[in-house]
């Protein structure tokens, strides 16, 4: 196993430990933004796909996860819930979905670590229906000036080395904004943890 192989497997493990202090400080929030989702529901950068828990059954569920350590927990996770799944490898930039094809696209904890925002954002418009919904929950750069963000920027070249790509200071809500949607609708919160605590949670419309 190389270098690589060794922090992607290493991360699937810290990140499956890390969901259990932190789902519980969001949970009320994703059963909000999740309520409703029917249909093909695509979630980019699914993780050890806490997410499931908060979709009805009935919802055909498409992961695209680029770390392969990460499959195994979703798939048990989706056994534990009893869903039928279908989990593909791939990256956000560049989604092997049909056009318009989509009633949904899901990501949670994921633009902060993509290598090209504004391409994925461009690939989920692309893919979802007329009408669709991008539903997202992020954490974000603190306010400009601040001393977070200052912080955030200083230890951005360890996190990106040590947690696949993550930007602590990255613009995420501004990059939703311009990327074209034709509604957007999101709020920005802070929660009692270190250096990613401030976050956004929302939804835009195709």
């Amino acid at each position: 196993m190389n270098g690589l192989q060794l922090r992607k497997r290493l991360l699937a493990f810290a990140l499956a430990h890390f969901h259990r202090s932190y789902e519980p400080k969001v949970a009320d929030r994703k059963r909000a933004l999740f309520a409703d989702l029917a249909g093909t529901v695509l979630e980019i950068g699914p993780g050890t796909a806490p997410n499931l828990l908060y979709l009805a059954h009935d919802v055909h569920w498409i992961g695209i996860e680029p770390n392969p350590f990460m499959h195994s927990h979703i798939r048990n996770r989706a056994a534990r819930l009893g869903l039928s799944i279908d989990l593909r490898s791939g990256r956000a930039e560049r989604l092997e979905v049909d056009t318009a094809s989509v009633d949904a696209v899901i990501s949670t904890l994921v633009l902060c670590s993509v290598a090209d925002v504004a391409a994925t954002l461009r690939e989920i418009r692309r893919v979802l229906r007329p009408g669709g919904r991008f539903l997202f929950l992020e954490h974000v750069a603190a306010p400009p000036g601040a001393r977070l963000r200052q912080l955030q920027r200083l230890i951005r070249p360890l996190a990106r080395c040590l947690a696949d790509g993550c930007c602590p200071d990255r613009e995420t809500g501004q990059a939703i904004e311009a990327a074209g949607f034709s509604g957007l609708r999101y709020d920005r919160f802070t929660l009692a943890l270190p250096i990613v605590g401030p976050h956004i949670a929302g939804f835009a419309i195709k």
